[in-house]
């Protein structure tokens, strides 16, 4: 059976990691970001509209994080706290009662998913929710595990495929990503497809 998509009570929408270091100019950037910001911009008007709760992740990292390749990490220093790399893209047009959940913030922790380490489960689970709506930055890292996570909680979980953008160190990671959310269980949409 189908489950319509139109966003309703009980739904949310997750913007993940629409920072400026993951933009085109930035320390760790996916060259089409800049691409999904009017299709996103789109969807939080619609859940604004219908007074649904949107909330948007964020990496803060401390100056020393351990993903760092100066640590030892995988990636070049980004979305330092307090920086204007780690600041939300400024056409992202946030509702200003948008819950901002901030991830990855201790030296010693890494963390992908909007879930590890944050209290995102616990605030969606308040708020009785039940579905939930995923975008952002990068398809083949955040998003993948910010929607494993959510379909290991057992949230009804839509992938907004017009609404993610990969990086793409390897050709087609994204599109690897992007199936290997819905094997797991996720549900791909367009925003035409919201009533």
């Amino acid at each position: 059976m189908k489950i319509a998509p139109s966003p309703s009570s009980g739904d949310a929408l997750i913007v993940v990691d629409m920072q400026n270091d993951f933009f085109p100019g930035g320390r760790l950037a996916a060259a089409g970001g800049n691409e999904i910001i009017r299709v996103l911009n789109r969807y939080l008007a619609h859940f604004a509209a219908h007074q649904l709760p949107v909330f948007a992740t964020r990496d803060w990292h401390p100056l020393s994080h351990c993903s760092f390749q100066s640590q030892g990490g995988p990636w070049p220093p980004h979305c330092i706290a307090g920086s204007d790399g780690a600041a939300l893209h400024p056409d992202l047009k946030l509702p200003a009662n948008a819950h901002i959940i901030s991830k990855a913030t201790s030296q010693e922790t890494d963390a992908y998913s909007g879930f590890t380490g944050t209290q995102l489960n616990e605030l969606l689970q308040s708020l009785h929710i039940h579905r939930v709506f995923i975008s952002g930055i990068a398809t083949e890292y955040c998003v993948l595990n910010t929607v494993k996570d959510a379909l290991r909680l057992q949230y009804i979980t839509f992938v907004l495929i017009d609404a993610i953008c990969a990086i793409n160190q390897q050709p087609e990671d994204g599109q690897r990503a992007l199936e290997e959310m819905i094997r797991l269980g996720a549900r791909p949409i367009h925003y035409q497809e919201l009533a």
